[in-house]
């Protein structure tokens, strides 16, 4: 016994001293690099003030350091006048363009070099002035890359308003941005800050007394000269403080001035003759109309990057990409349709059509979904619409976060919202970056089934012919064969693009078809957001614009056709016109006037009129309802129309499997247990499952819709799970 005794002493001894040598190891392997660490940084360091010495020693640098001193606002002005250069060349893809930019339009070169010279004004009151530099001069190259890299990807340049959609950029990774372009910007990200936090250690600093009261004054005097020197810009048209293309207006004035506008200019700005009265006054030559008891169903639908193919020049088709589309111009009211952006922007087009009200008066590049809209309560079609007793709807295949629209929705009105998350999406496009539209003809079905004894409108916005566009081939033997671009990469563009819109136009038909079928008087209105991301020009488009979409309806009650081009924020005034339909501040004003021709003379007052009545509604003092007491409230919005339902929980308990049964799950559904997410397996809508759960006591077991953010967009009902219940059905 004491020899097995002893045994056992001796292994733990071995033991005890393999643990004991570990960390000794450890330390010795650390003390070993930090040695080689320390060795390699002293070298550096002396390496580095060996080369500061030899620099500040040489008699040429001293001279040259003491002219650039001496000189230093003269320094500034050519660093400020090569930045803008740089960045003018990386935005427009072209070296000889921005040439183009300095000597076209010398006066708007300069103006841009004046604000990044007034940036470098900050470093006199300090002594690490190459630091402060040299921070400004990379700041601006990194937004002038930045909009020359979203310039490659789309028609819209960047601007302050982008920053609001980060988020939203993130949570769609697959679509706009992978997850190694996601790394690679973080990691850029990283090294930049360390690389600035080095730099500002490290960089020499300006030896003599800065003369900081001087400076600072300096520096007072500049920002305070540059509103009043932008202000004389504008009313000479040196500049421009609005920009009805907002592509052409960061390239006629611009990168720097363009992105700082988006900066300052955000919101509406009190027009000079908002009052009380003035408000009274066109709401009084509004005359008052009832609205016709006969209420049909209205279903807009938005269609992504939608065109007439035929509308592009120098493209040729084997057959019609679009016949549904055809069809309806062809029998029932259509026309042109002048949208507010060109090749992104898709809220802001949604924004015009919704309320009546024109993005023109927003800052340049704003998306109202982004700003105003997440906090005021605005009056639209909806709300409107639910004033007489329809049901109001919103349906969109995509996140339900993205744009801020479940949230915007609630504010404009809408009973319900249909996202994504609450549809059990099964196709993909062929690249699998957006959700087929065909899935939104069901969709619209619920919302029509879904109030019995009451009028529906319903708002829909698809995704499928969505950007981007690749440029290799993707179909091996097309339905629709393109020819025509300049570029085999290019045709294949089109090729994609144009496939993908003629399964858009299968979507129409089948909608149509759907809707014929029903025995409800029903309006449908289709029209396309804006033009594809695809380079074209004005030149290449039958229309002469790149702001001319096209609208098409149909009806099944015998309503006339009244051809007529209107703007996107004019749509919906027209189209609930002709249906006899006369509610809402914005519309009935639109509709008494109607003034649709920029050249009528009428046309000025209609816009100051219209302008009035939209800086009311979102910042003034709701004189329009007299007082906000009265303004239209947020909607208790609700996502999605069917239940979503926990019928019965299995739990295995010797391979932690929760099996969960029940019925209108999606891909986005996630089993809670005790309010914590599980990670979830989607197999069908009736069928999810959880592995690696422990279950000890009783449990609550819950399915929530969950969007980006982590947002819950709407819940089951709840089980209660006990331990003894292991491998038998639990039920509601």
């Amino acid at each position: 016994m004491f020899n097995y005794m002893g045994k056992i002493i001796k292994l733990l001894k071995k033991i005890l001293t393999g643990i004991l040598i570990i960390p000794s190891t450890l330390y010795m392997v650390f003390e070993f690099f930090s040695k080689h660490v320390r060795a390699f940084r002293s070298k550096m360091n002396a390496l580095d003030n060996r080369l500061r010495n030899k620099i500040e020693s040489n008699p040429r640098v001293i001279k040259a350091v003491r002219f650039m001193n001496k000189y230093s606002l003269i320094m500034h002005f050519i660093l400020a006048s090569l930045t803008v250069y740089a960045i003018e060349s990386i935005s427009r893809h072209s070296m000889i363009d921005a040439l183009g930019f300095v000597t076209d339009t010398p006066v708007r070169f300069l103006y841009n070099v004046m604000i990044v010279f007034v940036c470098l004004l900050l470093a006199y009151p300090f002594r690490c002035r190459m630091f402060i530099r040299t921070f400004v001069t990379v700041a601006w190259l990194i937004l002038g890359s930045i909009n020359g890299i979203i310039l490659a990807n789309r028609v819209t340049p960047f601007n302050f308003t982008d920053f609001k959609m980060i988020s939203d950029l993130f949570a769609m990774t697959n679509n706009y941005i992978s997850i190694p372009q996601i790394i690679a910007i973080c990691a850029f990200i990283v090294f930049l800050v360390v690389y600035m936090i080095m730099f500002a250690i490290k960089s020499p600093k300006f030896k003599a007394r800065p003369r900081r009261g001087i400076a600072i004054c300096g520096l007072l005097v500049s920002l305070v000269c540059v509103p009043s020197v932008t202000n004389a810009a504008v009313a000479t048209d040196v500049l421009a403080d609005y920009f009805g293309n907002l592509a052409q207006g960061y390239k006629d004035y611009g990168f720097i001035y363009s992105f700082s506008a988006s900066v300052i200019d955000r919101g509406m700005n009190q027009p000079s003759d908002y009052s009380e009265e003035a408000i009274e006054s066109i709401t009084e030559q509004v005359e008052e109309q009832t609205s016709t008891s006969d209420q049909p169903n209205i279903i807009f639908v938005q269609l992504e990057s939608f065109i007439d193919p035929y509308t592009v020049k120098f493209l040729n088709y084997s057959e019609d990409p679009t016949p549904n589309f055809h069809k309806l111009m062809e029998n029932y009211t259509s026309g042109y349709l002048q949208v507010p952006v060109v090749g992104a922007g898709t809220a802001n087009t949604e924004f015009e059509v919704m309320t009546g009200m024109s993005i023109e008066y927003f800052g340049l590049g704003e998306y109202p979904y982004k700003t105003v809209l997440k906090s005021q309560v605005c009056e639209s079609i909806a709300s409107d619409l639910s004033a007489i007793g329809y049901s109001t709807h919103a349906v969109h295949n995509n996140g339900g976060n993205f744009y801020g629209r479940a949230n915007v929705f609630s504010n404009l009105g809408y009973d319900t919202y249909t996202c994504k998350e609450v549809m059990d999406i099964r196709t993909y496009n062929e690249l699998g970056t957006w959700a087929t539209d065909d899935i939104l003809t069901g969709e619209i079905e619920k919302c029509l089934d879904s109030s019995e004894d009451q009028a529906d409108y319903v708002y829909t916005i698809t995704v499928q012919s969505h950007g981007s566009y690749p440029s290799y081939q993707v179909f091996e033997d097309p339905e629709i064969e393109v020819t025509g671009a300049e570029t085999e990469e290019e045709n294949y563009q089109w090729e994609y693009f144009i496939n993908e819109i003629h399964e858009v136009d299968t979507f129409i038909g089948e909608l149509v078809e759907m809707l014929s079928e029903r025995d409800e008087d029903t309006m449908l209105v289709l029209y396309g957001d804006h033009l594809p991301t695809m380079g074209l020009t004005e030149d290449d488009m039958t229309t002469g614009s790149l702001y001319d979409t096209q609208y098409v309806t149909w009806n099944n009650f015998g309503l006339e056709q009244q051809d007529k081009d209107v703007t996107t924020y004019q749509l919906t005034s027209y189209i609930t016109d002709l249906l006899d339909i006369h509610e809402g501040t914005i519309f009935t004003y639109e509709q008494e006037n109607n003034v649709y021709d920029s050249s009528d003379e009428d046309y000025k007052e209609y816009k100051n009129n219209l302008e009035l009545l939209q800086y009311d509604i979102l910042y003034g003092n709701n004189y329009v309802y007299d007082g906000s007491e009265n303004a239209p409230v947020a909607s208790d919005i609700v996502i999605g129309i069917d239940d979503v339902e926990l019928n019965n929980v299995y739990y295995d308990e010797e391979s932690q499997t929760l099996r969960v049964y029940g019925s209108n799950f999606t891909q986005w559904s996630k089993i809670y247990l005790n309010d914590e997410k599980l990670s979830t397996t989607y197999v069908s809508n009736k069928y999810l499952y959880a592995t690696d759960v422990s279950i000890d006591d009783v449990a609550s077991i819950v399915v929530n819709q969950v969007g980006s953010k982590e947002t819950i967009f709407r819940s089951s009902n709840e089980l209660i799970y006990t331990p003894s219940e292991s491998e038998e059905s639990v039920s509601e």
